[in-house]
């Protein structure tokens, strides 16, 4: 079975995009109605902008969701996904590509996504870590030892792992995980806590925003969403789990996992960034891992 997966934050590059604009009348008409949609020309800072713009939250997010799905719509009849997902930001685009949420609509929750982020961010100092070269449980039940907040996050792949939460906790919890032998404990440039509690005056501002979206039962095949880290077709549980997602963890490892048990064979990358096509190799060799082209 054929699986398309939609990358997350942390994929953006300078010039992303621009060759979908130039080679494709349907690509352009999408982009000029994103910077319509969003009141500023997203794709002057995607095309020509430098890293640290393409770094603001509010405009990672919609950039990459916009290459992603706007590439999954050029690829017209070759794109037939028998199952999807999305790391974090990517579950957005995957919902879109499976006809669960409309390109207006994606892109409008994905703004507002961004915006209740980077709110929730500047309300406390909190960051987050990728701790590499150990067993899953071992970095929980040092998350929970610690005092204040800090949790597991990101479940990218067997032995590496993301925490979140508040700076001094995250500090400690990487000085004990070395102690207990991570090959790297490193703390990442990002703006906040994402996927940590403290993120949940962002997921109060988002469910409003998910309520009052229309959320169609998937047209082509299920979604595995980060929540559960299995299939899922049913339009109410979609928007369930999309609010749930803010505030808890994305276990990807466990969606590769459940999609190559469900018949997963061939995966393909539909985006920027080659981050999931490594994470694959990681979690499952056995099957194939590509990047989605116009070629």
């Amino acid at each position: 079975m054929k699986a398309y997966i939609f990358p997350g934050q942390g994929a953006q590059f300078t010039g992303m995009g621009l060759d979908l604009y130039n080679n494709s009348q349907m690509a352009q008409e999408l982009f000029e109605q994103a910077n319509e949609i969003l009141g500023f020309r997203i794709t002057d800072i995607m095309f020509e902008g430098t890293a640290e713009q393409l770094k603001q939250t509010n405009v990672t997010q919609p950039a990459i969701f916009l290459h992603s799905v706007i590439l999954a719509k050029v690829l017209g009849d070759s794109f037939q996904p028998e199952m999807v997902a999305g790391h974090s930001l990517g579950e957005i685009s995957a919902l879109v590509a499976a006809d669960v949420l409309s390109f207006e609509d994606g892109l409008q929750l994905v703004s507002k996504r961004a915006s209740a982020m980077q709110k929730a961010c500047e309300i406390m100092p909190s960051t987050m870590a990728a701790v590499l070269g150990l067993e899953d449980q071992i970095v929980e039940q040092t998350c929970e030892a610690v005092d204040g907040v800090v949790v597991a996050a990101n479940y990218n792949c067997p032995g590496q792992l993301v925490i979140s939460g508040e700076v001094s906790a995250i500090q400690k919890t990487c000085e004990l995980l070395t102690e207990k032998g991570a090959r790297r404990a490193l703390v990442l440039p990002v703006g906040g806590a994402f996927h940590s509690p403290m993120m949940e005056p962002a997921r109060e501002e988002l469910a409003a925003a998910i309520k009052e979206t229309q959320f169609n039962e998937p047209s082509c095949c299920p979604v595995y969403q980060n929540v559960p880290a299995s299939a899922v077709t049913s339009a109410t549980e979609i928007k369930e789990n999309l609010i749930l997602q803010l505030t808890a963890p994305v276990k990807w490892t466990q969606s590769i996992q459940a999609m190559v048990a469900d018949g997963g064979t061939e995966f393909i990358e539909v985006g920027p960034g080659k981050v999931l096509q490594g994470l694959m190799r990681k979690i499952d060799r056995s099957v194939e891992a590509s990047g989605a082209s116009l070629e």
